[in-house]
């Protein structure tokens, strides 16, 4: 059976045939959240920022591979079945028997907000080295993505690294979101620094609220959208406000979206991851090609990345909780939310 890939094309004019849609690497774990803030029974659920945005992604279609390291133990053969149930390839993750896998405790509060406990100290997901990091997996792919955690140790540090450059030497597109977790940090200084040389590498930014106000303070949020078009380079902007909505911008203009209505949310988790993958499955479907993107364009991802994160938010967990393209669709035709062009 012949396989059908997409072909794009590279910045040096040529052809190549790409296997995967998005390859992912970073941080991969379990999250063990709380069913109910009225007791301490919580539920195990797999997670990790990275891994999400490929759940997301792979639930809607597109072809998807995770570059990482759990422990060689039943937490790490549970979530590399997970993914493998997913659809997300797992020939580049590594098991080892030198540590556990990570780790997180996530408590929830009466809105469904978060907090995070990990267990991360020399666990598996930080000693990826740059030597186990699958090249020839990465050099298959259209869109590399990944986040701020993996750069929190040296070790998977330099693989990130590693990674990002050796994707960037290929043309493939850089997606980046930072999901700041300061207490995994030394100190903030350190956190900046890497959202700073990430925000360098990047054709494709997503982040919160939260971390746009950690990067430039309390400036308002078009204000701040302004200095990261200035500061650096992306084609595209993703910005997820919680229940004040959502943003998509470009070095020109800027849109936003609210929530949708009648949402019954009991569970936050992964839903920024939710909307960055149904982003990144829509800007594939429109082939990648950032110079064709007009105002219907934005519209229409912003009103379908918008609708997976409040949908995945009804649910407890991040994975599981990564509405198909079906019901993003159907929620869409029966929900009326306009899009407000504010630049």
């Amino acid at each position: 059976m012949i396989r059908m890939f997409f072909i794009r094309r590279l910045k040096w004019g040529k052809y190549t045939v790409k296997k995967f849609d998005v390859v992912s690497l970073g941080e991969i774990l379990i999250d063990f959240t709380q069913k109910s803030i009225n007791d301490l029974e919580f539920t195990a659920n797999p997670g990790g920022a990275p891994c999400n945005v490929l759940a997301q992604l792979s639930r809607l279609g597109k072809k998807t591979a995770f570059l990482g390291k759990v422990g060689h133990d039943q937490f790490g053969s549970f979530l590399e079945n997970t993914l493998i149930c997913h659809n997300i390839n797992t020939d580049g993750v590594v098991a080892t028997d030198e540590a556990f896998t990570t780790l997180a405790f996530v408590g929830l509060d009466s809105q469904g907000n978060r907090s995070f406990s990990f267990v991360r100290n020399n666990s598996a997901d930080v000693l990826l080295s740059k030597d186990e990091v699958r090249y020839d997996i990465l050099a298959e792919g259209k869109i590399f993505h990944c986040g701020s955690l993996s750069l929190t140790h040296s070790c998977s540090a330099a693989a990130t690294v590693s990674a990002l450059e050796f994707a960037a030497s290929l043309g493939l597109l850089i997606s980046v979101d930072p999901n700041i977790r300061l207490k995994l940090w030394k100190n903030p200084n350190d956190a900046a620094k890497a959202v700073d040389y990430l925000f360098k590498m990047a054709d494709i930014i997503k982040l919160s609220d939260y971390e746009i106000s950690f990067l430039y303070g309390q400036e308002d949020i078009l204000t701040s959208i302004k200095h990261i078009f200035s500061d650096y380079r992306p084609k595209i902007l993703f910005l997820t406000c919680g229940s004040n909505g959502a943003y998509i911008s470009t070095d020109r203009n800027t849109y936003h979206i609210p929530c949708l209505k009648n949402i019954n949310t009991v569970d936050t988790t992964g839903a920024g991851d939710s909307f960055c993958g149904a982003a990144l499955s829509k800007l594939l479907d429109y082939s990648l090609d950032f110079n064709s993107l007009n105002e219907d364009s934005y519209v229409d991802i912003l009103r379908f990345a918008n609708a997976a994160a409040n949908i995945s938010t009804t649910c407890y967990g991040a994975v599981p909780s990564m509405p198909e393209s079906e019901t993003i669709e159907s929620v869409l035709m029966n929900n009326s939310i306009k899009v407000t062009k504010i630049v």
